[in-house]
């Protein structure tokens, strides 16, 4: 059962930051302030030293990982592509991060609640998604 829950909370961070790296990639050029795409860029650096590490472990397990679903990176992609061309500005990119940040933290969350048998190292990873992620919602507010 550990190794169950293991592999599918890994599985699940494994999609998450695939997500977050490629929403951050979606909006990064529409940036105009300096600081917010400063802020972008590290959270993105971030991500990518977790995705690393996730996939170090995943690899111990022998198990490709788990890519984000295509409904919904294509409704985020819509979604996003939209809103910015209605209004590209700061402010819709800080409100784009916020929702899929706040999306990430509840989706992780939920997955850390039931997959409780798996191992630690797993849990710190995606915990440390989701302080990533919770970071970053944080960061945005001032730009809305």
């Amino acid at each position: 059962m550990i190794e169950q829950d293991t592999i599918k909370l890994l599985r699940e961070c494994d999609s998450g930051v695939k997500m977050g790296i490629s929403a951050i990639d979606e909006v990064i050029d529409h940036v105009k302030s300096d600081r917010l795409r400063t802020i972008l860029k590290d959270s993105r650096s971030e991500s990518r030293r977790i995705e690393t590490d996730l996939r170090n472990v995943l690899n111990e397990y022998h198990d490709s990982g788990k890519d984000p679903a295509p409904v919904a990176k294509g409704m985020s992609w819509l979604k996003t592509n939209m809103k910015i061309q209605m209004n590209e500005c700061d402010s819709t990119v800080s409100e784009l991060m916020i929702d899929g940040c706040n999306m990430g933290i509840k989706s992780l969350s939920r997955y850390l609640n039931q997959y409780v048998s798996a191992d630690e190292r797993s849990k710190d990873l995606a915990k440390r998604l989701v302080n990533n992620e919770e970071r970053l919602s944080y960061d945005m507010r001032e730009f809305l």
